[in-house]
């Protein structure tokens, strides 16, 4: 470690240093990073951390402290360094066994949330469930809900039960193995699937942030040559699983939606179709209603996106490729002391 001996680490110094040298990396949030590995290293919660911006760190702080940076180098996301994500209001355990809770899922949630009253004892189906986050959240907001979880990685599987275990849910998340419906002993019919499907053209593998593509499981994220390999199936397959006027709710990839409306368009057993937006406007939430029953009339503020083309979709493609990226070499962490901007940082934090 390079450093002035007369100049201690202190939190407020470490965090800068991070800082700056993560957004000298093109981290976009460096200094929330920095706070994060900084107060998980320490034991602290965040604001702890802030009270104690000027306590002096240990030999050995300093070594985890390095260990983390070392980390976050290399790409890691920082949802897998500290082994936790918040998605809709709740902790969630992560490993690199399941794809990091995104917001844009969460309005796949909140759809599904819609089509559920606050005391609907339904029985509800989620597959390729990873974390265990949608099932988790829609078991957690209604009460009486019954979920069944499936996915075909046993080690996703491992994270969804410390999910479900963590949150209460054992008497009404069931978890099961295997691909999609096959990871059902019996057929049966459900009110409301839910889908978090692997959605990325392989062929988009080396235009994703590195944090994405070297590190989240290739399995959950890439759905064929076009995207749509593991859309097709449940398409296809759901109306089989679902009750009379049922609904499938299916997150989809931008740009996406076109080809997916057509899918569900010819497949003559669903009556009704249409798309939602995430927070950022992008049409995510595919919703197909099966024949029997009515949905739910949609409020203006739900804003219903209902795209004005129609294309076919492309042939069916191979689901669960690997695609190979370098790694990164690993590099040691110095702790030089903080330049001028570094120093600006630090004084900009104390004066706030």
């Amino acid at each position: 470690m390079t450093t002035n001996e007369n100049t201690p680490w202190t939190v407020r110094r470490i965090v800068a240093w991070m800082a700056q040298d993560f957004a000298a990396r093109g981290v976009e949030t460096a200094r929330l990073d920095a706070d994060l590995l900084v107060a998980h290293a320490l034991g602290l919660d965040r604001v702890r951390l802030f009270l104690a911006l000027d306590r002096e760190l240990e030999p050995e702080e300093l070594t985890r402290i390095r260990a983390l940076v070392t980390r976050r180098r290399a790409g890691e996301p920082i949802a897998y360094i500290l082994g936790r994500k918040e998605f809709y209001g709740r902790a969630f355990v992560v490993s690199p066994a399941v794809l990091v809770p995104r917001p844009d899922t969460e309005a796949l949630v909140e759809r599904a949330l819609a089509l559920l009253p606050a005391a609907s004892d339904a029985h509800v189906l989620d597959l390729c469930t990873g974390s265990g986050a949608i099932a988790v959240s829609l078991a957690a907001e209604r009460l009486q809900l019954r979920v069944e979880a499936t996915d075909l990685s046993p080690e996703a599987l491992a994270v969804a039960h410390q999910n479900v275990e963590a949150h209460g849910l054992t008497e009404r998340v069931v978890l099961r193995r295997g691909d999609l419906f096959a990871a059902l002993p019996e057929r049966r019919r459900f009110a409301l699937i839910t889908v978090n499907p692997p959605y990325i053209p392989a062929g988009d593998a080396r235009s994703l942030p590195r944090d994405v593509v070297a590190h989240e499981p290739h399995l959950a994220l890439f759905g064929g040559a076009d995207g749509l390999g593991v859309v097709r199936r449940l398409v296809a397959a759901a109306p089989d699983w679902l009750a009379p006027g049922g609904t499938l709710l299916v997150e989809l990839g931008a740009g996406q939606s076109d080809r997916a409306l057509a899918l569900v368009r010819a497949e003559k057993r669903y009556v009704d179709a249409r798309m939602w937006p995430d927070l950022a406007g992008i049409a995510r939430v595919l919703e197909a209603r099966t024949v029997g029953g009515q949905a739910r009339a949609a409020t203006h503020a739900e804003r219903v996106v209902v795209p004005d083309a129609m294309t076919h979709a492309d042939p069916d493609a191979v689901v669960g490729e690997r695609v190979i990226v370098p790694e990164p070499e690993p590099q040691d962490v110095v702790l030089d002391a903080p330049d001028a901007a570094a120093h600006a940082a630090e004084e900009r934090g104390t004066n706030s």
